[in-house]
């Protein structure tokens, strides 16, 4: 018997609980996986709490990232003992995620933990943490060099921002840090912010062209925010869109991008190859201190998980959130 999170559906309602099930009802897959750790993402958040329609399979076991040991497979890719991380792959909203202490997958989205990184290491970076690399390596691939100028980062207290920061710092860039939490102040500055905006500076309708300020911009928030990041963008300069926790609307006008010549990137890190995420984690695992990946990091239990998704959505928390799926 293995604890999980357990989601059903009754009517239109999302039913949540923590339960034990046989392995016999995991789902298809190559590979079983022991889990060490998992996370609690915001789009997990919205599966456990039923605000929004994550879920597309039921029942489902949420948890969009896992970390762990390989304990049987029947591809020989992998074998007993290899420590794996996952993330994506629909897991989580198609397919049986993370939070729970076994999960049998496709071996086609296992890739190899990086060496000297932990499992625990592998969630506090997880999801979030590849979503910032990836949004950093497109800032990157679009020209943008330290020395540019600013880059802005929306909603940075958050755990994709987190990281966000602190690998544009450890990279060498000159970070600004947009966040709604005056109090983190401290906090953003040790993870390598040099300027703090109040997010009320860029939440509320603007005008389409505004000053020119940030050489790049990484976007957690969307709405209002987005719509006013790539307002104020300098000539030629780039804004990666990866979340949209003010709101999924983008209530902008084309001139940024006409007249300017700004680019607007969409980040998806779900359906990425292998080979872009090894380099994205290799990104993170070269850049970014470890001090300032165990100070974004709160851990908490699997049994926990249900009563601590709200608190996520009503952006209480701060960084990462890692799940000792054992406990």
């Amino acid at each position: 018997m293995l604890n999980a999170i357990y989601l059903t559906q009754e009517g239109r309602a999302a039913r949540a609980e923590l339960r034990q099930l046989d392995e016999s009802e995991l789902p298809d897959g190559d590979v079983d996986v022991r889990v060490d750790y998992s996370t609690i993402n915001f789009k997990d958040a919205l599966a456990i709490t039923g605000r929004a329609a994550i879920v597309r399979n039921w029942p489902m076991v949420p948890g969009i990232d896992l970390a762990g040991v390989v304990e049987t497979s029947r591809d020989p890719a992998w074998k007993a003992g290899d420590r794996v991380v996952v993330t994506g792959w629909g897991m989580g909203e198609q397919h049986w995620g993370g939070l729970a202490q076994k999960a049998r997958l496709a071996s086609g989205w296992l890739l190899a933990l990086p060496e000297g990184i932990s499992t625990r290491d592998a969630m506090v970076i997880a999801t979030a943490g590849f979503t910032a690399a990836l949004s950093v390596m497109t800032l990157q691939k679009h020209g943008i060099k330290p020395g540019d100028g600013e880059v802005l980062v929306t909603g940075a207290a958050g755990g994709v921002g987190s990281i966000a920061v602190a690998l544009l710092a450890g990279l060498g860039y000159e970070v600004t840090a947009s966040t709604g939490r005056p109090q983190e102040a401290g906090y953003l500055n040790f993870l390598g912010a040099t300027k703090i905006v109040d997010r009320a500076e860029l939440s509320s309708p603007g005008k389409p062209l505004q000053n020119e300020r940030w050489a790049g911009v990484i976007d957690t928030v969307g709405s209002h925010t987005l719509a006013n990041a790539c307002a104020q963008t300098r000539w030629n300069g780039a804004v990666a869109a990866c979340g949209l926790a003010q709101g999924a609307d983008f209530p902008a006008t084309v001139m940024p991008f006409i007249l300017r010549g700004v680019t607007l990137y969409g980040i998806n890190s779900i359906f990425v190859p292998n080979d872009v995420r090894a380099k994205a984690w290799a990104l993170i695992a070269q850049h970014v201190d470890r001090d300032k990946l165990e100070r974004m990091t709160i851990e908490i239990g699997l049994s926990q998980v249900i009563a601590y998704a709200p608190s996520v959505l009503d952006g209480k928390v701060r960084g990462r959130t890692v799940v000792d799926v054992n406990r």
